[in-house]
Order: structure tokens, then sequence, then C-alpha cells
């Protein structure tokens, strides 16, 4: 184990909350953050404004939550016998079994500790005399480290509704971000779900099953094709566990940091024939999962590739759903597949032959107040016993705005972000010295496997502290330049693709006044890594790091 971080005359933090390392987030990335920074010996403190371990999977228990990646690619590589021991129920993991899962890496590994739960950040300043962060907390608490990490999730913090009259509405209301922790009956209720994103496009055909009546606000219809999960077999589970260490090792290379039974082609759509086209889109349709978008090569380059991809998902749409104005509301014709999160869903298009399920659309006439009893949309008036909120997230900034971090100077991190997120690598951003962010903007994050972003993240974290200390260095930050290039890369990655094309929380556009740009790096979790490990070989390049000086005043 390595010894405590150490810097020349190392500032005296003098009490109790003395801290190298202070942490926000007790999710997949703060739990990891915490098990290295531990065990190289940095004393560290993370804190959780949740009364439990899990992040995302804590706080989403909405009906039919679940993962859509492979639950045997979806969990920590960093200890071989975890990974031996764990057995997963299904293909695509459900929210309760990786809230279980995260529960048992916490206790096999005492991590609970260390973390101070039911305890928010409400602002962290850097402080230039004593180059530490002061940070204090929703209950008073006073703290100072010398390094701040924000482990706080890419998509953590719900949109509020804003709807008139929202207070006057007397019935139940539920957010599929905010979901409660006890068990929610809607055994013979009326109820409204707003939104078909993900949540609800997960949550609708399982709410459907168990209440009287569901109605579904859509706004504009989501892309999804079928996950087609299934429970887990002994075989396939053997299969990855024979060859874990090379399919991890490949997975850290590739382009969205997970591995798909079906190869992707490298060919461009409009090579082959019609025939042979429609053959390879119906393998991946009836295969199931993300492998879909890989079909062919410039799917999510060129329009008219876009175009096949997209209408053989909307003749499918057409012949799922028995009501032909129904299906085409279903079916997106706004925006090219794949440049909003393409989502999986189990029975989705089939609900709505169901004869208690109603698709409302607001496209054009939007909800127009909740009143005592439902609300007003679309002409109509319509009474419901709970509405279930299925609207989103203030997605890669929201949580990090949420906290009044203020840099050198006094500079706000949100004023500095106020034309959009400005980060080298998504890791840091000049004039905030010693702030880590864990997949923050201008990384991979939401466009990849969240576990592998996210154990790449943190293990660069705790190397660059290692070579820290083991240089008696104190501070370290972006080179404004480095940065200014990072962020030109970022967006000319995204306008090389579609992706610009859709109003997509991608773009921040789900958010009113919020900047319109591309936050996540589009380039590949293989090739960011790669630039990752360049700039270390190269003295970390881009980034400027200083030793410990005289004086009070930290050096610019």
């Amino acid at each position: 184990m390595r010894e405590v971080l150490k810097v020349s005359e190392r500032v005296s933090l003098g009490s109790d909350f003395d801290y190298e390392v202070i942490v926000i987030g007790a999710g997949i990335a703060g739990l990891y953050q915490l098990y290295r920074l531990r065990e190289s010996g940095v004393r560290t403190r993370v804190f959780e404004s949740g009364t439990g371990v899990g992040g995302t999977w804590y706080w989403n228990r909405y009906p039919g939550a679940r993962c859509d990646v492979e639950s045997m690619q979806y969990s920590y590589s960093f200890d071989q016998t975890l990974q031996q021991d764990w057995h997963w129920a299904e293909k695509y993991a459900t929210q309760p079994e990786i809230l279980g899962y995260l529960n048992h890496v916490t206790d096999r590994f005492d991590l609970r500790k260390n973390i101070e739960f039911d305890t928010e950040i409400t602002s962290a300043h850097f402080d230039e005399g004593s180059r530490c962060w002061d940070i204090k907390t929703n209950v008073g608490g006073h703290l100072l480290a010398q390094f701040f990490i924000m482990a706080t999730g890419c998509i953590s913090t719900p949109q509020t509704p804003k709807i008139e009259g929202f207070s006057a509405y007397q019935g139940k209301t539920y957010h599929t971000g905010t979901w409660p922790h006890e068990k929610v009956d809607f055994t013979g209720q009326r109820i409204a779900v707003i939104g078909t994103g993900s949540s609800g496009i997960q949550s609708i055909p399982v709410l459907a099953k168990e209440a009287d009546h569901v109605t579904v606000f859509q706004r504009t219809p989501h892309w999804s094709v079928p996950a087609r999960n299934v429970p887990m077999t002994d075989e396939y589970e053997k299969e990855w566990k024979e060859d874990y260490a090379v399919r991890r090792e490949k997975m850290r290379y590739s382009v969205s940091g997970s591995l798909k039974k079906l190869k992707s082609l490298d060919v461009p759509a409009l090579s082959v024939s019609v025939d042979e086209r429609e053959e390879i889109f119906r393998e991946r349709w009836e295969a199931g999962g993300m492998i879909y978008l890989r079909s062919f090569s410039d799917l999510l380059t060129k329009q008219e590739a876009n175009d096949t991809a997209a209408e053989y998902v909307r003749e499918r749409i057409r012949g799922i759903v028995k009501d032909p104005e129904t299906a085409e509301l279903l079916a997106p014709k706004t925006y090219p597949i794949g440049t909003k999160r393409l989502c999986l869903d189990t029975n989705y298009y089939e609900t709505f032959n169901r004869d208690n399920v109603e698709l409302v659309d607001i496209s054009s006439q939007p909800i127009r107040q909740m009143t005592p009893t439902g609300l007003r949309a679309n002409g109509r008036n319509f009474e419901f016993d709970s509405v279930v909120f299925a609207i989103g997230f203030d997605a890669m900034t929201g949580t990090l705005f949420n906290v009044d971090i203020r840099g050198r100077k006094g500079r706000m991190l949100k004023e500095k972000w106020h034309a959009g997120p400005r980060t080298y690598l998504g890791l840091m951003s000049a004039d905030f010295p010693n702030m880590f962010m864990i997949t923050g903007p201008g990384s991979p994050s939401v466009k990849s496997n969240m576990l592998t972003s996210i154990e790449q993240h943190v293990e660069f974290v705790v190397d660059g502290l290692m070579y820290m200390r083991d240089n008696c260095l104190e501070l370290i930050e972006p080179e404004l330049k480095a940065e200014d290039e990072w962020v030109d890369h970022v967006q000319e990655a995204a306008n090389a693709t579609l992706f610009p094309r859709a109003n997509s929380w991608y773009m921040g556009a789900n958010i009113p006044g919020k900047p319109r740009l591309f936050m996540p790096y589009i380039g590949g979790v293989g090739r960011y890594r790669k630039i990752c490990e360049e700039i270390v070989e190269n003295g970390y390049r881009g980034f400027k790091v200083q030793a410990k000086t005289s004086g009070a005043a930290a050096a610019e």
C-alpha cells in the first residue's frame, strides 16, 4: 500500500476533517474512486446525499428500470475474485439487482466506513492562500481538502415539472428519477405518464399491467429497439468468466466500451443491395440491443444511410402497433435514429395494443395546466389518480451546478461555463486546481459503457495523484490552450456526425435556456483512452503542475 500523499512543507489542515481528498457521490464512480484512493493510502472521505450507496441505481427505482448494457459487462473489472463470484440473473440487469451488487461491493471492501450519508456538499471554494478546497455541507460541516472530486454522475439531477397549476393537483405525483423506496401500488388507478424517453419506455409496459388505465403523453417519439432480454445461462456466464481478462482489455479499446455479440459491419449502408441491407437490419433487430446502430459504418455520419435504418424501424413499429394513427405517432420522423440515446425495450410498442393504454400527442398542443383532479391538454380535460413524470434530467452539467463551485479569484464554474462546459478531457477545468470530474462533459461518458469509462477516469486521477506525490507537487490544472483545443476537438468530432441534428439532452436541448452544444466526446472510448495515455507518457501534456512555494499566495 502506498503511503499518504505528501508534498514538501504540506499545509497542515489541523482538524478532524483533514482529508487529502473529498469525493462527492457514492455511486459507481465514487465507490471505485474511494477504493483506489484508500488502497493508495490517501485519506479520503465520500459524501452522499442519499441514505445508501448506488447513485443512479439508488434513486431510479421506477417500475421496469434496468440497464441497457449487458450485465456481464456492466460491472467492475478491478478485482478478479469479485468478477468470478458474482452471478447475474439476467442478460440486462434490473435496478434492484444492480443496487444489490453495489451494496455487495461496498461491504466486501468495507467502503461504508469512509462514506458520510445524508449529507450534501453545498459549496466548494478554492482557497488560493492555503491552496486547498474549502468545502461546506448542508448540515453545517466545514471541511478543507487538498483535492476535490465530483463523482456525481452525468444524469442525476431530475427535471422539475414546470406546469401551471402543479401545486393544485390533489392526486399523487411521481418522478422516475426520484422514485419512492417503498412499493407503489397502482392497482385500479387511472394514471398519466408524461414523457416517452428511456424511463417512460421502460416503465409504461409494467405500469400498464397494473393500473386500470394508462394515458401516455408524448411530445416527441423516441427511437427504441428490442432488448431481447433473457435469463442468464450458465453457458454464457462461463464464456465470459473464462475469458474476462482478454475481453475487458478489448472493451477498454473498443468504440463504445463494450463488446457486441454480432460484429459491427465496416461497410456503408448503400454499398449493399436493398435485400442484403434489409436482412442485416432484420438480423440485428431480432438479436436485440445497441448493435442495431452498428449495422453499417455510416449510419451516424450519412443522412442517406441513416434514413434506411430509420425507415426499417418505422416499418417494424407499423407492423407491431395495430392502430395506424397510434403507430405513426410512435414512429419518429424529425431526427436521425441514434442521435438521441437509442432505447432498448421489452414490449413497449406492443403495450399500445392494450385496451387500457391511450397515447396523447402533445407536440402541437402541450399540457396547459394541472387541475385538482388531473390536467388539461390537447383540448381535453383528463382525470387521474396519479401522474408519473418521466421527463428526464438536466444532464452533464446540472449536478455540477447544484454545488457552488468557485476556483481561482472566486470564479464560479457556472459562470465560466455560461456558454457551455469547458474542460480538458472532461476531467478538469482551467482555473479550478485540484478539482476533478469523473466522466465530465468532454469525455465519452454517456456515449459509452459507463463502467468502462468510470474505471478509466478513476485510474487516471489516482495515477495523477501518485505522480504528484512522487514528484512533490501540490497543484494541477489544465493549461488554457490545451483546454480550448480539446473543447474545439469535441465539437469537431460531433459535427462530423449526425448528432447535432437532434434536439437531445446531449445538446442540452431539453433544458430551456441551456447552451446548445454537444457535451460528450463522440470519438470513441478506445481513441479517447489512447489520447489520455499519450498525454501521460508526455509528462501530463496540457496540464500545468506546481510544487509547494513559499508565501501565502499561489503562483499564477
